[in-house]
């Protein structure tokens, strides 16, 4: 089962900042799960779109130009990364998981994501962009047939991960707490990879396991490797 990030090592650092990121690098994770918003000139690595809750900052985040951003405190002296500063730090080293929020031009997103990957020679098998709007998901996929989506929901669909098929997605992200035996079984009968998040208690990873999950997104990443490591051995 791989072990995902989520937002970085972000039980230990504030999330979605270089430290967090770097931590999980570091501890070999198998990916890096952000949250992307769109700032006025750039996109940063922000879960909220408001400022509030992760800096000293108040206001939207698409109000503002990466200068002013790049000025705000986000946990510990950390600064509010951009999306090229972690393409640079990772350096194709993992997978990074990037979640779309809200109020995205997607042409926009779509070229530069485009640009990146083929300034730094990143291999698309390590790029995964997931989010809870499904119709940005669609747009992305016509947009950039190559590109892995991943869709994200926290409920339990009538028709399970048929959403997730028709989207002709590469994985499907549900909340632990929605995850079961059928659900799983079904996304893996479409060919669809299964994640869940977000997953930090033993009893939860071990949950996960028993489900066939194929990866958990987590905020512990080296105790949850840990874990997953002594069950092996023992």
């Amino acid at each position: 089962m791989k072990v995902f990030a989520h937002r970085g090592a972000s039980g230990h650092f504030p999330e979605n900042t270089k430290s967090a990121i770097l931590e999980a690098l570091k501890i070999g994770v198998d990916g890096i799960e952000v949250d992307i918003q769109s700032a006025i000139d750039d996109y940063m690595l922000i879960h909220d779109s408001w400022l509030d809750r992760t800096t000293n900052g108040t206001g939207k985040v698409n109000e503002f130009h990466v200068s002013e951003l790049t000025k705000l405190n986000a946990g510990n002296g950390e600064v509010i990364p951009t999306l090229q500063q972690l393409f640079d730090w990772n350096n194709n080293k993992t997978l990074l998981n990037l979640e779309l929020k809200h109020a995205f031009e997607l042409e926009k997103f779509a070229t530069q994501l485009e640009n990146n990957i083929s300034a730094r020679k990143i291999s698309c098998a390590n790029v995964l962009v997931s989010s809870f709007d499904h119709h940005q998901l669609l747009w992305l996929k016509r947009r950039l047939p190559w590109l892995k989506i991943g869709a994200l929901t926290s409920s339990i669909p009538i028709n399970y991960a048929k959403f997730a098929e028709d989207l002709n997605a590469y994985s499907v992200h549900v909340d632990k707490s929605f995850v079961n035996k059928a659900f799983t079984d079904d996304a893996k009968k479409r060919g669809l990879k299964i994640y869940a998040y977000t997953v930090d208690k033993e009893q939860d990873i071990a949950l996960m396991l028993d489900y066939g999950i194929d990866g958990i997104f987590t905020n512990y990443p080296t105790q949850t490797k840990a874990y997953l490591l002594s069950l092996q051995t023992s």
